[in-house]
């Protein structure tokens, strides 16, 4: 295929996927956001909607035993005077946050969790249940992902960005009257985590990073291996991708109604566990987290563009390490044993940090930790919560099994 050819088949399907995204609309905060099509759901070339993500995520939460509330969660079309690209959107129609509680004992710690990039909260789906024993769990979709409105991302440096996050955050603790709460926060999500924590810390009572972006440091075999490999003409082709903004997602939306079967290999290839025979998720389990992860992923692009301004090529970040001398929230970071996010990083902060901080490794699991060993992931939430679950928290023992940076 010429290059002519190869850029007038992309835009053709770029035009494509932006009428379709056109077609979605949202209706009130209290009903579920309605999608309208010319074409029926089987003869679009992108096979999903609003109303097709709510209902994967219906499917996947249905493995969950715990009663819930879903709910959208209006944070308005912006806090007054800011000056975030999105809170500027023309149309001045309000924005919603794809929110679940779930139900707890009466005086339960609040625990605030938030999900990484390209993923949604229902990638928690395995966790809930157990949590919601010791906690009010309640789990959000960030904006421009999952189930939350999707605004046009118009945000053109890194500020910009990252307050398009903390403030949509902040906006949606005020309408929940939250405070006082502990925020889990993984991978990109816990760098939005921690961002939030130092902008708010007076909300914050403990603060969990998982396998989190952010701590990169210069001394990691990873980034020497990436500044290599960028000097290569691959690199600089992947290199050119990156800073163009292109995602993984865009992928998924130009193979049109092949999308959902890539993902299902994808699903089925990531979530291997070399450390247990039965796998990490049962076949439905993999059928039903393939199926949301593709109409999430399938949805139109947003949050997902936030790539090229938060993470250098390779995902190297040093924001979080250089700024750990102004953290006032006690924090523990807990990373699998064979997480490429390198712990090494959250020891260099920890050097820097004036509060408490400990960093807990879990055996047999990588980035995805709380879906690779759930066990021990979940004996290191309750571990760093202790002096909020247990009457003598300072007599509590290390989890076996665990360990600690």
């Amino acid at each position: 295929m010429n290059r002519s050819v190869y850029r007038w088949s992309s835009l053709i399907l770029r035009k494509m996927a932006e009428e379709i995204n056109k077609s979605e609309i949202r209706s009130s905060p209290s009903i579920i956001a309605k999608s309208r099509s010319l074409w029926p759901s089987v003869l679009r070339w992108i096979p999903t909607s609003t109303d097709h993500i709510i209902a994967s995520e219906k499917r996947l939460l249905s493995l969950v035993k715990t009663p819930y509330v879903q709910e959208f969660v209006n944070i308005g079309s912006g806090p007054p005077g800011s000056k975030v690209r999105w809170f500027r959107s023309s149309s001045n129609e309000p924005r919603f946050i794809n929110t679940v509680t779930f139900d707890s004992k009466e005086g339960s710690p609040t625990l605030v969790m938030v999900h990484g990039y390209a993923a949604s909260q229902g990638f928690f789906f395995k966790n809930f249940d157990y949590l919601a024993n010791r906690f009010k769990v309640i789990a959000i979709d960030q904006l421009g992902w999952g189930g939350s409105s999707r605004p046009d991302f118009t945000c053109k440096s890194t500020e910009e960005t990252e307050a398009w996050f903390i403030d949509s955050l902040e906006e949606w603790r005020k309408a929940k009257n939250l405070s006082n709460f502990i925020l889990l926060g993984h991978s990109f999500g816990g760098y939005v985590a921690a961002k939030y924590a130092l902008k708010h810390p007076e909300h914050v009572q403990h603060l969990i990073l998982v396998g989190t972006a952010g701590l990169s440091s210069e001394s990691d075999t990873t980034y020497e291996w990436v500044t290599r490999f960028r000097a290569t003409w691959r690199g600089a082709i992947l290199s050119h991708l990156w800073e163009s903004n292109f995602t993984p997602q865009k992928i998924i939306r130009g193979l049109g109604p092949w999308g959902p079967d890539l993902v299902r290999k994808y699903t089925a290839a990531r979530f291997t566990n070399r450390y247990s025979p039965e796998g990490v998720f049962t076949e439905e389990e993999s059928r039903l987290l393939s199926d949301y992860v593709y109409h999430t992923s399938a949805a139109k692009a947003s949050g997902e563009l936030c790539l090229k301004y938060i993470f250098a090529f390779g995902a190297f970040n040093q924001a979080l390490l250089n700024s750990a001398s102004e953290w006032k929230v006690p924090t523990t970071f807990i990373y699998g044993a064979e997480d490429w996010m390198n712990y090494q990083g959250a020891q260099e902060a920890r050097e820097q940090m004036k509060v408490p901080c400990e960093i807990i490794r879990v055996p047999q699991a990588g980035h995805f930790v709380f879906l690779e060993n759930r066990d021990g992931f979940h004996s290191a939430v309750l571990y760093a919560c202790r002096r909020f679950l247990s009457p003598n928290p300072d007599k509590e023992p290390f989890p076996e099994g665990l360990v600690s940076a």
